[in-house]
């Protein structure tokens, strides 16, 4: 059962072959053997996912179920939970328990039956792209332990990776769920800004973050997006528009796409084992009937320095409200307020999220706004208006998704920029606000490669459809890691 898509396992439990009781009970055996290796999850509750199942049992008996109830999945731990300890990787949250559930839990849990395994490990309030930040230590890559899961939805796509989960949710904020999908041989989706509901999504950069699906193929992202859109009143970002099937059209057939090839994505800075793996898939879709165009994202190499300095600015004023004052660590010495204002966000945050709040508050700062926060605004439009030039050319672009193959722990640590770097081909997609996903798509060396789609707006169903072709032709995504069967 460990291995079967989506479909297979609500087939089963349609059938009566396992029930949720069973299936929750066969993956909670594995988080017990395997966690503490991996150290994917955080916070794993076996009572309260075993209610969860007995209740799905309850509704599938009662013949009330829907596509995915019963299935058992692993959710990042920054969406807020009723009852669960919601940490976002960070000693300021150790020992948060949330009151109350955000839209994508509400959805899954109440609307779709779906039980949750656990919460899983982070890098620290979604900053970083390795999972080395963490408060609760680094999360490591079922293909090789000494190796990086990716970040910030490590522990989301270990987890899956090593079949502790059938599926889980992250999010993306420039490539955090794309990039560890890239280097765990998953696929991962980042939906179009506004898709998703941001309500008890604890916020890192507002104008970026958005929810998605990770699992081993396309059509398990789609059934599981399915469970998590929809417009929300509660989030000001949240779009009103129809809800789609995103399902539907995974077996169109691909005659006559149009896949832009950005120059810049195929230039230097990727290792050239990496670029033969996403150039043979490439070959494969034409083979499938599409075609090939080359196109130009003239402001694409603007994307990082713009984005480290959006995001941080954003993050600055975001995890302000951490002082120790209403939730969360509070130092347990000071001598006035101010005092423990400075000792809790100094004990209570890690370096990248120190390192990040004092950039952004430079940026911000009067006589530095206009030189930077609002010269990475316009940059950002530039962007956004590369794409929109791009895709009168295009259906599809694609390239690689991450420059290298997983690199070892601790390899980038004492290198920030470097460390940046690893989300080069990433950061615009975040900042122009569109759809983009990561396929699996070949080994280096017995690592994973992704092959990263990027659609036009609420082009979900069309990635997926993409996607999903690919795969059919193709068995990379069925592949596991050794060691962990």
């Amino acid at each position: 059962m460990i291995n079967k898509s989506l479909k297979d396992l609500s087939q089963a439990l349609a059938a009566r072959q396992i029930s949720s009781v069973e299936l929750s009970t066969l993956f909670l055996g594995r988080i017990d053997r395997l966690n503490p290796t991996l150290n994917a999850f955080v916070t794993v509750d076996r009572e309260k996912s075993l209610k969860m199942a007995r209740e799905a049992d309850a509704r599938i008996a009662a013949g009330t179920a829907g596509p995915l109830t019963g299935i058992p999945i692993a959710q990042k731990d920054i969406f807020c939970a009723e009852g669960w300890t919601t940490t976002c990787g960070s000693k300021m949250l150790a020992n948060f328990v949330s009151p109350y559930d955000a839209t994508v839990i509400e959805k899954m849990h109440r609307d779709a039956g779906l039980v949750s395994l656990g919460k899983t490990n982070m890098d620290e309030f979604a900053m970083g792209s390795s999972n080395e930040t963490s408060f609760f230590g680094p999360v490591r890559n079922p293909w090789d332990t000494a190796r990086v899961p990716g970040g910030s939805s490590g522990g989301s796509a270990a987890a899956v990776a090593a079949r502790l989960a059938p599926a889980a949710t992250g999010t993306d904020t420039g490539g955090s769920i794309r990039q560890p999908a890239a280097l765990c041989n998953l696929t991962g989706l980042k939906p179009t800004y506004g898709v998703v509901s941001r309500y008890g999504m604890i916020a890192f950069a507002s104008s970026l973050d958005q929810g998605g699906p990770m699992a081993a193929s396309a059509e398990d992202c789609a059934l599981l997006l399915n469970t998590m859109v929809g417009f929300d009143e509660r989030d000001s970002t949240s779009l009103d528009r129809p809800v789609e099937d995103y399902a539907r059209d995974l077996e169109k057939p691909l005659n006559g796409l149009r896949i832009g090839l950005p120059k810049e994505f195929f230039g230097e800075g990727c290792d050239a084992e990496v670029m033969a793996a996403v150039r043979a898939a490439i070959a494969e879709y034409e083979k499938l009937g599409a075609t090939c165009v080359e196109i130009s994202l003239p402001n694409s190499h603007l994307s990082v320095p713009a984005y480290y300095v959006i995001a941080p600015a954003e993050a600055s004023s975001n995890l302000s409200r951490f002082d120790g004052v209403r939730y969360g660590y509070r130092a347990p010495d000071y001598g006035n307020l101010d005092d423990m204002y400075m000792k809790t966000r100094a004990q209570g945050f890690g370096a990248e999220v120190k390192r990040r709040i004092m950039i952004g508050a430079y940026v911000l700062s009067h006589g530095y706004y206009d030189a930077y926060y609002l010269q990475a605004q316009r940059i950002r439009r530039l962007i956004a208006n590369d794409f929109v030039e791009a895709f009168k050319q295009c259906d599809v672009i694609m390239g690689p998704t991450s420059p290298s193959t997983a690199f070892k722990l601790g390899e980038k640590a004492a290198d920030p920029v470097q460390m940046y770097l690893s989300d080069i081909y990433t950061i615009a997609v975040n900042l122009a606000g569109l759809p983009g996903m990561s396929v699996p798509c070949g080994f280096v060396s017995g690592l994973p490669v992704g092959l990263q789609l990027i659609g036009n707006y609420f082009a979900e169903g069309q990635l997926l459809n993409v996607a999903h072709c690919y795969q059919q032709a193709t068995d990379w995504h069925l592949r596991r890691p050794a060691g962990v069967e």
